[in-house]
């Protein structure tokens, strides 16, 4: 197979006293996501579509939260190790798609930041990463702001 698609989704509670870091970037808030690593939702759900692009299992599997050598580990390190598996595999990003999900903070303008970090771990270009965000209107526990989730897509093409 010359091509292949992952998706990945991940979830996080949100609390008073911890950072709040969502696709790399430092993201100034009340609240923090709550993890054994940084908790960074939106990588998690990139490493997630990418590992199971090619069936490699989850982020569980490989970073697991049993792990101490895991904990309050930057995601970006998350990232770029399953990049380095894809391309172990002789496999290349083409394209990642990512949706977030949060009722606070607002997200638009780190969204640039986030897609250049990601790029940049990713080896892709910016244009190739799509960052998006959207509230549940209240409803729920996103919309109480109990917690977060992101969705993401990811394209691999053979080398």
């Amino acid at each position: 197979m010359s091509y292949r698609i992952g998706s990945g989704i991940d979830f996080h509670e949100l609390v008073t006293g911890r950072d709040l870091w969502i696709g790399g970037v430092l993201i100034p808030h009340t609240k923090g996501a709550i993890g054994h690593s940084d908790a960074d939702v939106l990588l998690h759900a990139i490493c997630d579509a990418l590992l199971g692009a090619l069936a490699l299992g989850d982020i569980g599997v490989h970073f697991p939260n049993t792990d101490e050598k895991y904990r309050n580990i930057d995601s970006k390190i998350l990232l770029k190790h399953c990049i380095d598996l894809i391309k172990e595999k002789k496999y290349k990003v083409v394209n990642i798609d990512s949706t977030l999900t949060l009722q606070e903070p607002k997200i638009k303008p780190y969204v640039e930041k986030m897609r250049e970090t990601i790029a940049g771990i990713c080896e892709i270009l910016v244009e190739d990463v799509s960052v998006k965000a959207t509230t549940t209107e209240t409803m729920g526990f996103v919309g109480r702001e109990e917690g977060l989730v992101a969705y993401a897509t990811v394209l691999l093409q053979k080398v």
